[in-house]
């Protein structure tokens, strides 16, 4: 079979209506973070394999090759670790505030319906340890998906913290703690229960029973972590939970939140709140982000807050409609006429030059494209 004309699975060409809307739907996304006065950065799509240590790769791996001298690289599989690379070796003053936009490149499971390049647009803000980072976050967030014009969406909290803080907390031996966090984030029930049953008569017990079940509406969730004895640590993500979701009852009191306190982080870098945005009957989010104070240490010592929030600019583009195309004008001129034809260009909407030898192949580009032929020579009259 010839491989020339064949696409490498998990890829697509993208052109037209497509091709535009994806355009359109960066340009509203840029346009939001250069407002609120984030900066540009762009960091190469090829990095070297090590920059991407910390990154979870549970679900997909990334494309790999080797440079000359036989260190390995790989196509971006992310975005937010070489904008923490590019911190440490660039010296650049803190707090910033970055945006991007690019392809990252995952290569997904077989038959599993995803593509392995996808098209994001996002922002990092390191040096900001208060909750006002995450409050920035979901700002652009709520923003980002009424621009693009997602009508209804469901926003995710969770926080890294809070399973760290209740295991801490739970009277037992630390392998015991392991197993049973195995256990919550695999819902593997039997073992579960068969752990937690040792704790029954404590005063976790109740909160343990339900604690796999932990997630939906996020009244509903907290009702049942007032369950939990009072832990100093675990409260001060209960706090910021709870302010938080304040915040957006303000912003978009119409938002739906739910929360989620049985999972484990997107990522093993992130170190406390994280949120997602998705709609109904869709696997993929729409945006996804949270706090990594720990992202830097990857690549240097000195430790840096950093919370940031990324835009799945693919998934924007299938919610979207695509647009009605109005009919486009087709001028068709004499090379003589350039100067006329540029006149005419600026003057009419939705037009193009049609650069044609002659009326009959202008006609015939017009009839087969669905244009309107504007004809500025004696030509065919």
């Amino acid at each position: 079979m010839i491989k020339n004309r064949n696409l490498p699975s998990g890829t697509r060409d993208e052109f037209g209506p497509r091709a535009a809307v994806k355009e359109n739907i960066s340009s509203q996304l840029f346009s939001i973070f250069k407002q609120r006065g984030f900066t540009k950065l762009t960091t190469p799509i090829l990095e070297y394999a090590d920059v991407f240590k910390p990154l979870n790769l549970a679900n997909y791996r990334p494309y790999q090759l080797l440079d000359e001298q036989g260190e390995a690289l790989v196509l971006r599989p992310d975005l937010t670790l070489p904008v923490a690379r590019m911190m440490s070796t660039t010296g650049v003053e803190l707090p910033a505030k970055w945006y991007y936009g690019g392809d990252v490149f995952r290569v997904k499971k077989q038959l599993s319906g995803s593509y392995n390049q996808v098209t994001q647009a996002g922002i990092e803000l390191v040096g900001y340890s208060s909750i006002k980072g995450e409050l920035e976050c979901l700002t652009i967030a709520l923003a980002g998906c009424q621009a693009t014009g997602i009508k209804e969406m469901t926003l995710e909290l969770s926080d890294a913290r809070f399973v760290e803080g209740v295991l801490a907390a739970l009277p037992v031996p630390e392998p015991t703690k392991v197993a049973l966090k195995q256990a919550l984030f695999t819902k593997n029930l039997t073992v579960y229960n068969q752990i937690s049953e040792l704790l029954a008569d404590t005063e976790f017990g109740e909160f343990l029973s339900e604690w796999p079940w932990l997630f939906g509406d996020f009244d509903t969730v907290m009702k049942v972590v007032q369950r939990l004895p009072k832990i100093p640590k675990v409260q001060t993500v209960i706090d910021s939970l709870n302010a938080v979701n304040q915040f957006i009852k303000q912003m978009a009191p119409n938002q739906h939140v739910v929360l989620d306190l049985s999972i484990p982080s997107p990522q093993t870098y992130y170190t406390g709140m994280a949120f997602r945005g998705y709609t109904q009957n869709a696997s993929d989010y729409l945006f996804s982000g949270g706090r990594y104070d720990d992202l830097l240490t990857s690549f240097q010592q000195i430790k840096e807050p950093a919370v940031g929030l990324a835009f799945d600019v693919d998934a924007l583009a299938d919610r979207v409609p695509l647009p009605d195309t109005a009919k486009q004008t087709l001028i068709y001129f004499d090379s003589a006429q350039w100067q006329e034809a540029e006149e005419v260009l600026q003057e009419t909407p939705n037009s193009t030059l049609c650069l044609a030898d002659s009326r009959d192949e202008a006609n015939r580009i017009a009839v087969s494209n669905n244009q309107r032929l504007l004809n500025l020579t004696k030509e065919g009259e």
